[in-house]
Protein backbone atom coordinates (compact mmCIF):
# COMPACT_ATOMS: atom_id res chain seq x y z
CA UNK A 1 0.00 0.00 0.00
CA UNK A 2 2.77 2.45 0.88
CA UNK A 3 4.63 1.72 -2.36
CA UNK A 4 1.48 1.99 -4.49
CA UNK A 5 0.41 5.32 -3.01
CA UNK A 6 3.97 6.56 -3.11
CA UNK A 7 4.06 5.97 -6.86
CA UNK A 8 0.57 7.35 -7.55
CA UNK A 9 -0.27 10.01 -4.97
CA UNK A 10 3.12 11.44 -4.04
CA UNK A 11 3.94 13.00 -7.47
CA UNK A 12 0.48 14.62 -7.60
CA UNK A 13 0.82 16.16 -4.13
CA UNK A 14 4.29 17.45 -4.93
CA UNK A 15 3.03 18.84 -8.23
CA UNK A 16 0.42 21.03 -6.54
CA UNK A 17 2.56 22.25 -3.66
CA UNK A 18 1.52 20.09 -0.71
CA UNK A 19 3.64 20.30 2.41
CA UNK A 20 6.14 17.48 2.14
CA UNK A 21 5.92 16.30 5.74
CA UNK A 22 2.12 16.13 5.52
CA UNK A 23 2.29 14.33 2.17
CA UNK A 24 4.82 11.72 3.27
CA UNK A 25 3.19 11.20 6.67
CA UNK A 26 -0.24 10.70 5.14
CA UNK A 27 1.05 8.05 2.75
CA UNK A 28 3.04 6.06 5.30
CA UNK A 29 0.33 6.21 7.98
CA UNK A 30 -2.55 5.29 5.69
CA UNK A 31 -0.48 2.49 4.21
CA UNK A 32 0.06 0.89 7.62
CA UNK A 33 -3.68 0.91 8.36
CA UNK A 34 -3.78 -2.46 6.63
CA UNK A 35 -2.16 -3.92 9.77
CA UNK A 36 -5.19 -3.28 11.99
CA UNK A 37 -8.21 -2.86 9.73
CA UNK A 38 -10.22 -5.83 8.43
CA UNK A 39 -9.66 -7.70 6.15
CA UNK A 40 -6.12 -7.66 7.50
CA UNK A 41 -3.77 -10.60 7.03
CA UNK A 42 -2.19 -9.61 10.34
CA UNK A 43 -5.49 -10.15 12.16
CA UNK A 44 -6.02 -13.53 10.46
CA UNK A 45 -2.60 -14.79 11.58
CA UNK A 46 -3.07 -13.41 15.10
CA UNK A 47 -6.47 -15.09 15.38
CA UNK A 48 -4.91 -18.40 14.37
CA UNK A 49 -2.03 -18.10 16.84
CA UNK A 50 -4.33 -17.05 19.69
CA UNK A 51 -6.86 -19.78 19.00
CA UNK A 52 -9.74 -17.42 18.30
CA UNK A 53 -12.05 -17.05 15.31
CA UNK A 54 -11.17 -14.63 12.53
CA UNK A 55 -14.69 -13.18 12.65
CA UNK A 56 -14.29 -12.25 16.33
CA UNK A 57 -10.86 -10.75 15.66
CA UNK A 58 -12.27 -8.67 12.81
CA UNK A 59 -15.23 -7.56 14.92
CA UNK A 60 -12.93 -6.54 17.76
CA UNK A 61 -10.58 -4.58 15.50
CA UNK A 62 -13.27 -2.77 13.50
CA UNK A 63 -14.20 -0.06 16.03
CA UNK A 64 -10.59 0.77 17.10
CA UNK A 65 -9.54 0.85 13.45
CA UNK A 66 -12.34 3.23 12.51
CA UNK A 67 -11.51 5.41 15.52
CA UNK A 68 -7.91 5.63 14.32
CA UNK A 69 -9.09 6.56 10.83
CA UNK A 70 -11.25 9.25 12.45
CA UNK A 71 -8.21 10.66 14.25
CA UNK A 72 -6.32 10.80 10.97
CA UNK A 73 -9.19 12.60 9.27
CA UNK A 74 -9.54 15.11 12.11
CA UNK A 75 -5.83 15.86 11.88
CA UNK A 76 -5.93 16.41 8.10
CA UNK A 77 -9.06 18.58 8.37
CA UNK A 78 -7.39 20.60 11.13
CA UNK A 79 -4.32 21.14 8.97
CA UNK A 80 -6.53 22.23 6.06
CA UNK A 81 -8.36 24.73 8.29
CA UNK A 82 -5.41 26.25 10.14
CA UNK A 83 -2.65 25.76 7.54
CA UNK A 84 -4.44 25.90 4.17
CA UNK A 85 -1.21 26.60 2.31
CA UNK A 86 0.07 23.16 3.40
CA UNK A 87 -2.74 21.35 1.57
CA UNK A 88 -3.82 23.72 -1.23
CA UNK A 89 -6.89 23.10 -3.34
CA UNK A 90 -6.47 21.92 -6.91
CA UNK A 91 -6.23 24.73 -9.46
CA UNK A 92 -9.22 25.14 -11.80
CA UNK A 93 -7.35 23.68 -14.77
CA UNK A 94 -6.77 20.44 -12.82
CA UNK A 95 -10.47 19.90 -12.11
CA UNK A 96 -11.43 17.82 -15.12
CA UNK A 97 -14.90 16.82 -13.90
CA UNK A 98 -17.00 19.97 -14.22
CA UNK A 99 -20.53 20.58 -15.45
CA UNK A 100 -21.46 22.51 -18.62
CA UNK A 101 -22.75 25.35 -16.44
CA UNK A 102 -19.37 25.61 -14.71
CA UNK A 103 -20.40 24.04 -11.38
CA UNK A 104 -18.22 21.43 -9.72
CA UNK A 105 -20.96 18.82 -9.21
CA UNK A 106 -20.42 18.52 -5.47
CA UNK A 107 -24.10 19.16 -4.71
CA UNK A 108 -25.10 16.12 -6.73
CA UNK A 109 -22.54 14.02 -4.86
CA UNK A 110 -23.83 15.27 -1.51
CA UNK A 111 -27.42 14.51 -2.53
CA UNK A 112 -26.47 10.96 -3.54
CA UNK A 113 -24.74 10.43 -0.20
CA UNK A 114 -27.84 11.62 1.67
CA UNK A 115 -30.17 9.36 -0.33
CA UNK A 116 -27.96 6.29 0.08
CA UNK A 117 -27.42 7.04 3.75
CA UNK A 118 -31.18 7.27 4.26
CA UNK A 119 -31.65 3.94 2.46
CA UNK A 120 -29.00 2.31 4.65
CA UNK A 121 -30.63 3.69 7.80
CA UNK A 122 -34.07 2.50 6.68
CA UNK A 123 -32.74 -1.00 6.13
CA UNK A 124 -31.14 -1.03 9.59
CA UNK A 125 -34.57 -0.33 11.09
CA UNK A 126 -36.35 -3.15 9.26
CA UNK A 127 -33.50 -5.66 9.25
CA UNK A 128 -34.55 -7.60 12.36
CA UNK A 129 -38.25 -8.00 11.40
CA UNK A 130 -37.36 -9.08 7.86
CA UNK A 131 -34.73 -11.57 8.97
CA UNK A 132 -37.06 -12.91 11.66
CA UNK A 133 -39.74 -13.64 9.08
CA UNK A 134 -37.33 -15.09 6.49
CA UNK A 135 -35.09 -17.14 8.79
CA UNK A 136 -37.39 -17.71 11.75
CA UNK A 137 -34.84 -16.05 14.04
CA UNK A 138 -36.16 -14.78 17.36
CA UNK A 139 -33.12 -12.93 18.74
CA UNK A 140 -31.89 -9.58 17.45
CA UNK A 141 -29.21 -9.61 14.76
CA UNK A 142 -25.61 -8.74 15.73
CA UNK A 143 -24.62 -5.14 15.18
CA UNK A 144 -21.91 -5.99 12.65
CA UNK A 145 -24.43 -7.92 10.52
CA UNK A 146 -26.83 -4.96 10.48
CA UNK A 147 -24.02 -2.51 9.67
CA UNK A 148 -22.59 -4.58 6.82
CA UNK A 149 -25.93 -5.27 5.15
CA UNK A 150 -27.11 -1.67 5.58
CA UNK A 151 -23.90 -0.35 4.03
CA UNK A 152 -24.23 -2.86 1.20
CA UNK A 153 -27.79 -1.71 0.45
CA UNK A 154 -26.66 1.93 0.30
CA UNK A 155 -23.66 1.11 -1.93
CA UNK A 156 -25.70 -0.93 -4.41
CA UNK A 157 -28.33 1.81 -4.55
CA UNK A 158 -25.64 4.36 -5.47
CA UNK A 159 -24.22 2.06 -8.14
CA UNK A 160 -27.69 1.38 -9.56
CA UNK A 161 -28.56 5.08 -9.78
CA UNK A 162 -25.22 5.85 -11.46
CA UNK A 163 -25.73 3.06 -14.02
CA UNK A 164 -29.28 4.21 -14.84
CA UNK A 165 -28.10 7.80 -15.16
CA UNK A 166 -25.26 6.83 -17.53
CA UNK A 167 -27.23 4.39 -19.69
CA UNK A 168 -30.33 6.57 -20.07
CA UNK A 169 -28.47 9.89 -20.12
CA UNK A 170 -31.05 11.59 -17.90
CA UNK A 171 -28.52 13.96 -16.29
CA UNK A 172 -29.62 13.13 -12.77
CA UNK A 173 -26.06 12.92 -11.46
CA UNK A 174 -23.06 15.11 -12.22
CA UNK A 175 -19.94 13.82 -13.98
CA UNK A 176 -18.03 13.99 -10.71
CA UNK A 177 -20.69 11.93 -8.91
CA UNK A 178 -20.70 9.30 -11.65
CA UNK A 179 -16.94 9.03 -11.61
CA UNK A 180 -16.75 8.76 -7.81
CA UNK A 181 -19.45 6.08 -7.80
CA UNK A 182 -17.89 3.93 -10.52
CA UNK A 183 -14.44 4.18 -8.93
CA UNK A 184 -15.49 3.72 -5.30
CA UNK A 185 -18.35 1.18 -5.28
CA UNK A 186 -16.70 -1.82 -7.07
CA UNK A 187 -13.86 -2.01 -4.50
CA UNK A 188 -16.48 -1.81 -1.74
CA UNK A 189 -18.27 -4.78 -3.32
CA UNK A 190 -14.94 -6.62 -3.36
CA UNK A 191 -14.44 -5.84 0.32
CA UNK A 192 -17.94 -7.13 1.07
CA UNK A 193 -17.17 -10.40 -0.73
CA UNK A 194 -14.22 -10.95 1.60
CA UNK A 195 -15.04 -9.19 4.86
CA UNK A 196 -18.83 -9.21 4.77
CA UNK A 197 -19.18 -12.92 4.12
CA UNK A 198 -16.79 -13.70 6.99
CA UNK A 199 -18.61 -11.36 9.38
CA UNK A 200 -22.00 -12.82 8.46
CA UNK A 201 -20.78 -16.38 8.87
CA UNK A 202 -21.51 -17.22 5.23
CA UNK A 203 -17.91 -18.15 4.45
CA UNK A 204 -14.71 -19.11 6.21
CA UNK A 205 -11.64 -16.86 5.76
CA UNK A 206 -10.32 -19.20 3.06
CA UNK A 207 -13.63 -19.17 1.20
CA UNK A 208 -13.91 -15.40 1.61
CA UNK A 209 -10.44 -14.96 0.14
CA UNK A 210 -11.39 -17.18 -2.80
CA UNK A 211 -14.50 -15.10 -3.48
CA UNK A 212 -12.41 -11.94 -3.26
CA UNK A 213 -9.93 -13.33 -5.80
CA UNK A 214 -12.74 -14.24 -8.20
CA UNK A 215 -14.31 -10.82 -7.71
CA UNK A 216 -10.99 -9.13 -8.49
CA UNK A 217 -10.66 -11.15 -11.70
CA UNK A 218 -14.19 -10.19 -12.74
CA UNK A 219 -13.51 -6.52 -11.96
CA UNK A 220 -10.27 -6.54 -13.96
CA UNK A 221 -12.02 -8.23 -16.89
CA UNK A 222 -14.88 -5.70 -16.78
CA UNK A 223 -12.37 -2.84 -16.93
CA UNK A 224 -10.44 -4.58 -19.72
CA UNK A 225 -7.22 -4.59 -17.72
CA UNK A 226 -6.98 -8.35 -17.24
CA UNK A 227 -4.05 -9.94 -19.04
CA UNK A 228 -2.09 -13.15 -18.83
CA UNK A 229 1.07 -11.29 -17.76
CA UNK A 230 -0.81 -9.56 -14.93
CA UNK A 231 -2.35 -12.84 -13.78
CA UNK A 232 1.05 -14.57 -13.94
CA UNK A 233 2.63 -11.82 -11.85
CA UNK A 234 -0.14 -12.06 -9.23
CA UNK A 235 0.22 -15.84 -9.03
CA UNK A 236 4.00 -15.61 -8.69
CA UNK A 237 3.78 -13.04 -5.89
CA UNK A 238 1.09 -15.03 -4.07
CA UNK A 239 3.14 -18.22 -4.34
CA UNK A 240 6.28 -16.52 -3.04
CA UNK A 241 4.37 -15.11 -0.06
CA UNK A 242 2.76 -18.48 0.69
CA UNK A 243 6.14 -20.26 0.59
CA UNK A 244 7.68 -17.54 2.75
CA UNK A 245 4.95 -17.93 5.38
CA UNK A 246 5.07 -21.73 5.19
CA UNK A 247 8.81 -21.89 5.88
CA UNK A 248 8.45 -19.47 8.80
CA UNK A 249 5.61 -21.60 10.14
CA UNK A 250 7.68 -24.79 9.88
CA UNK A 251 10.67 -23.17 11.57
CA UNK A 252 8.57 -21.63 14.33
CA UNK A 253 6.87 -24.99 14.98
CA UNK A 254 10.25 -26.71 15.37
CA UNK A 255 11.37 -23.90 17.67
CA UNK A 256 8.20 -24.17 19.77
CA UNK A 257 8.54 -27.94 20.19
CA UNK A 258 12.21 -27.62 21.17
CA UNK A 259 11.53 -24.69 23.49
CA UNK A 260 8.66 -26.48 25.22
CA UNK A 261 10.65 -29.71 25.52
CA UNK A 262 13.24 -27.75 27.50
CA UNK A 263 10.44 -26.33 29.72
CA UNK A 264 11.05 -22.90 28.25
CA UNK A 265 7.34 -22.08 28.28
CA UNK A 266 7.27 -22.64 32.05
CA UNK A 267 10.24 -20.31 32.48
CA UNK A 268 8.54 -17.62 30.37
CA UNK A 269 5.29 -18.02 32.31
CA UNK A 270 7.04 -17.65 35.68
CA UNK A 271 9.04 -14.70 34.36
CA UNK A 272 5.97 -12.72 33.29
CA UNK A 273 3.98 -13.77 36.35
CA UNK A 274 6.46 -11.88 38.51
CA UNK A 275 5.99 -8.58 36.67
CA UNK A 276 4.46 -5.88 38.89
CA UNK A 277 1.08 -4.48 37.99
CA UNK A 278 -0.79 -7.66 37.09
CA UNK A 279 -2.60 -7.48 33.75
CA UNK A 280 -1.64 -3.88 33.03
CA UNK A 281 2.02 -4.42 33.90
CA UNK A 282 2.14 -7.44 31.60
CA UNK A 283 0.44 -5.58 28.74
CA UNK A 284 2.73 -2.56 29.05
CA UNK A 285 5.83 -4.77 28.98
CA UNK A 286 4.52 -6.79 26.02
CA UNK A 287 3.69 -3.63 24.07
CA UNK A 288 7.20 -2.31 24.63
CA UNK A 289 8.72 -5.65 23.62
CA UNK A 290 6.64 -6.00 20.43
CA UNK A 291 7.25 -2.34 19.57
CA UNK A 292 11.02 -2.84 19.69
CA UNK A 293 10.91 -6.16 17.85
CA UNK A 294 8.82 -4.57 15.11
CA UNK A 295 11.80 -2.38 14.21
CA UNK A 296 13.95 -5.30 13.15
CA UNK A 297 11.83 -8.34 12.24
CA UNK A 298 8.76 -8.82 10.11
CA UNK A 299 5.29 -9.41 11.48
CA UNK A 300 5.25 -13.10 10.58
CA UNK A 301 8.29 -13.84 12.77
CA UNK A 302 6.64 -12.02 15.67
CA UNK A 303 3.32 -13.81 15.15
CA UNK A 304 4.73 -17.33 14.80
CA UNK A 305 7.53 -17.16 17.40
CA UNK A 306 6.78 -14.46 20.00
CA UNK A 307 2.98 -14.60 20.24
CA UNK A 308 2.81 -18.36 21.09
CA UNK A 309 5.08 -17.64 24.07
CA UNK A 310 2.97 -14.73 25.30
CA UNK A 311 -0.54 -16.06 24.67
CA UNK A 312 -0.57 -18.69 27.49
CA UNK A 313 0.57 -16.07 30.00
CA UNK A 314 -2.12 -13.65 28.82
CA UNK A 315 -4.76 -16.35 29.15
CA UNK A 316 -3.54 -17.25 32.64
CA UNK A 317 -3.85 -13.59 33.65
CA UNK A 318 -7.47 -13.69 32.43
CA UNK A 319 -6.81 -11.29 29.54
CA UNK A 320 -9.31 -11.44 26.69
CA UNK A 321 -7.25 -12.79 23.79
CA UNK A 322 -9.20 -10.81 21.17
CA UNK A 323 -8.38 -7.63 23.09
CA UNK A 324 -4.77 -8.81 23.37
CA UNK A 325 -4.56 -9.48 19.62
CA UNK A 326 -5.99 -6.08 18.64
CA UNK A 327 -3.50 -4.34 20.94
CA UNK A 328 -0.63 -6.25 19.30
CA UNK A 329 -1.88 -5.32 15.80
CA UNK A 330 -2.15 -1.63 16.71
CA UNK A 331 1.28 -1.73 18.31
CA UNK A 332 2.88 -3.29 15.24
CA UNK A 333 1.30 -0.61 13.10
CA UNK A 334 2.97 2.04 15.27
CA UNK A 335 6.30 0.21 15.17
CA UNK A 336 6.31 -0.01 11.38
CA UNK A 337 5.90 3.77 11.22
CA UNK A 338 8.52 4.87 13.79
CA UNK A 339 11.89 6.28 12.64
CA UNK A 340 14.58 5.33 12.00
CA UNK A 341 13.76 1.63 11.46
CA UNK A 342 10.07 1.67 10.51
CA UNK A 343 9.41 -0.58 7.51
CA UNK A 344 6.84 1.81 6.03
CA UNK A 345 9.42 4.60 5.96
CA UNK A 346 11.85 2.44 4.00
CA UNK A 347 9.10 1.45 1.56
CA UNK A 348 8.29 5.11 0.82
CA UNK A 349 11.98 5.99 0.63
CA UNK A 350 12.42 3.34 -2.08
CA UNK A 351 9.87 4.99 -4.42
CA UNK A 352 10.06 8.70 -3.48
CA UNK A 353 12.12 10.96 -5.73
CA UNK A 354 15.78 10.97 -4.71
CA UNK A 355 16.78 13.66 -7.23
CA UNK A 356 15.18 16.79 -8.62
CA UNK A 357 13.02 16.15 -11.69
CA UNK A 358 10.80 17.95 -14.20
CA UNK A 359 7.08 17.29 -13.78
CA UNK A 360 5.56 15.77 -16.93
CA UNK A 361 2.30 17.73 -16.58
CA UNK A 362 3.29 21.23 -15.50
CA UNK A 363 6.94 21.17 -16.59
CA UNK A 364 8.05 22.74 -13.32
CA UNK A 365 11.15 21.62 -11.46
CA UNK A 366 10.28 19.42 -8.45
CA UNK A 367 12.80 19.05 -5.66
CA UNK A 368 13.73 15.62 -4.32
CA UNK A 369 12.10 14.18 -1.19
CA UNK A 370 14.61 13.89 1.64
CA UNK A 371 14.72 11.14 4.24
CA UNK A 372 14.34 13.69 7.05
CA UNK A 373 11.06 14.88 5.50
CA UNK A 374 9.76 11.30 5.53
CA UNK A 375 10.79 10.88 9.18
CA UNK A 376 9.22 14.19 10.25
CA UNK A 377 6.00 13.38 8.44
CA UNK A 378 5.43 10.26 10.52
CA UNK A 379 5.72 11.92 13.94
CA UNK A 380 2.19 13.34 14.18
CA UNK A 381 0.65 10.04 13.10
CA UNK A 382 2.81 8.09 15.57
CA UNK A 383 1.44 10.26 18.38
CA UNK A 384 -2.12 9.50 17.28
CA UNK A 385 -1.39 5.79 17.14
CA UNK A 386 0.18 5.78 20.61
CA UNK A 387 -2.92 7.58 21.91
CA UNK A 388 -5.11 4.92 20.28
CA UNK A 389 -3.10 2.07 21.84
CA UNK A 390 -3.39 3.74 25.26
CA UNK A 391 -7.16 4.18 24.83
CA UNK A 392 -7.56 0.48 23.98
CA UNK A 393 -5.43 -0.50 26.98
CA UNK A 394 -7.50 1.46 29.51
CA UNK A 395 -10.85 0.79 27.85
CA UNK A 396 -11.07 -2.82 26.60
CA UNK A 397 -14.80 -2.47 25.96
CA UNK A 398 -13.89 -0.70 22.71
CA UNK A 399 -12.80 -4.14 21.49
CA UNK A 400 -14.90 -6.54 23.52
CA UNK A 401 -18.11 -4.56 23.11
CA UNK A 402 -18.30 -5.66 19.47
CA UNK A 403 -18.07 -9.34 20.35
CA UNK A 404 -20.98 -11.68 20.91
CA UNK A 405 -21.58 -12.71 24.48
CA UNK A 406 -20.42 -16.23 25.24
CA UNK A 407 -22.94 -18.58 26.81
CA UNK A 408 -21.53 -19.70 30.15
CA UNK A 409 -22.83 -22.76 32.02
CA UNK A 410 -21.91 -23.83 35.53
CA UNK A 411 -21.85 -27.40 36.84
CA UNK A 412 -25.39 -27.23 38.22
CA UNK A 413 -26.75 -26.10 34.85
CA UNK A 414 -25.01 -29.01 33.12
CA UNK A 415 -26.43 -31.47 35.66
CA UNK A 416 -29.95 -30.09 35.17
CA UNK A 417 -29.59 -30.36 31.40
CA UNK A 418 -28.43 -33.99 31.64
CA UNK A 419 -31.26 -34.86 34.03
CA UNK A 420 -33.77 -33.35 31.62
CA UNK A 421 -32.26 -35.31 28.73
CA UNK A 422 -32.50 -38.54 30.71
CA UNK A 423 -36.04 -37.75 31.83
CA UNK A 424 -37.20 -37.19 28.27
CA UNK A 425 -35.72 -40.50 27.20
CA UNK A 426 -37.43 -42.34 30.09
CA UNK A 427 -40.82 -40.78 29.23
CA UNK A 428 -40.54 -41.91 25.62
CA UNK A 429 -39.73 -45.51 26.63
CA UNK A 430 -42.35 -45.83 29.41
CA UNK A 431 -44.98 -47.66 27.39
CA UNK A 432 -42.55 -50.06 25.75
CA UNK A 433 -40.85 -50.82 29.07
CA UNK A 434 -44.21 -51.51 30.75
CA UNK A 435 -45.25 -54.00 28.06
CA UNK A 436 -41.95 -55.85 27.99
CA UNK A 437 -41.70 -56.00 31.79
CA UNK A 438 -45.24 -57.26 32.44
CA UNK A 439 -44.10 -60.89 32.77
CA UNK A 440 -40.90 -60.10 34.67
CA UNK A 441 -42.43 -59.37 38.10
CA UNK A 442 -40.09 -60.04 41.00
CA UNK A 443 -37.00 -60.04 38.81
CA UNK A 444 -34.44 -57.24 38.77
CA UNK A 445 -34.21 -55.96 35.22
CA UNK A 446 -30.79 -56.12 33.64
CA UNK A 447 -29.30 -53.03 32.12
CA UNK A 448 -30.02 -52.90 28.43
CA UNK A 449 -27.45 -52.26 25.80
CA UNK A 450 -29.16 -48.96 25.04
CA UNK A 451 -28.78 -47.82 28.66
CA UNK A 452 -25.11 -48.72 28.64
CA UNK A 453 -24.61 -46.67 25.48
CA UNK A 454 -26.72 -43.72 26.68
CA UNK A 455 -24.43 -40.65 26.30
CA UNK A 456 -26.46 -38.58 28.76
CA UNK A 457 -26.08 -41.22 31.48
CA UNK A 458 -22.38 -41.60 30.70
CA UNK A 459 -21.82 -37.86 31.05
CA UNK A 460 -23.79 -37.74 34.29
CA UNK A 461 -21.83 -40.67 35.74
CA UNK A 462 -18.57 -39.05 34.71
CA UNK A 463 -19.48 -35.85 36.57
CA UNK A 464 -20.16 -37.66 39.87
CA UNK A 465 -17.59 -36.73 42.54
CA UNK A 466 -14.89 -39.29 43.15
CA UNK A 467 -14.56 -40.32 46.82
Amino acid sequence: SVISMGLIAMPIMLRYGYNRTIATGTITASGTLAQALPPSLVLIVLADQLGRSVGDMYAGALVPGMMLVGLYLLFIVGVALFKPDWVPALPPEARIYSEPNGSSGHRSLLALLVVCGAAAYAWSQVHDPLMASWLGRESAAPGDEVFILSTTIGAFLALGLALVNKLLGIGLLSRLTERVTFVLIPPLVLIFLVLGTIFLGVATPTEGGAMGAIGALIMAAARRTLSFDLLKQALENSTKLAIFVMFILIGSTVFSFTFNAADGHIWVEHLFDKLPGGQMGFLIFVNFLVFVLGFFIDFFEIAFIVIPLLAPVAEKLDINLIWFGVIIAMNLQTSFLTPPFGFALFYLRSVAARQDYNDVVTGQRIKAVTTSQIYKGSIAFIIMQVIMVAVILVNPSIVTGSLGQAVLMDEDSVRDMLNNMQGLQIDEDDEEAAEEGADADGLEPAESEEEEDDPAKALQDAMKPVN
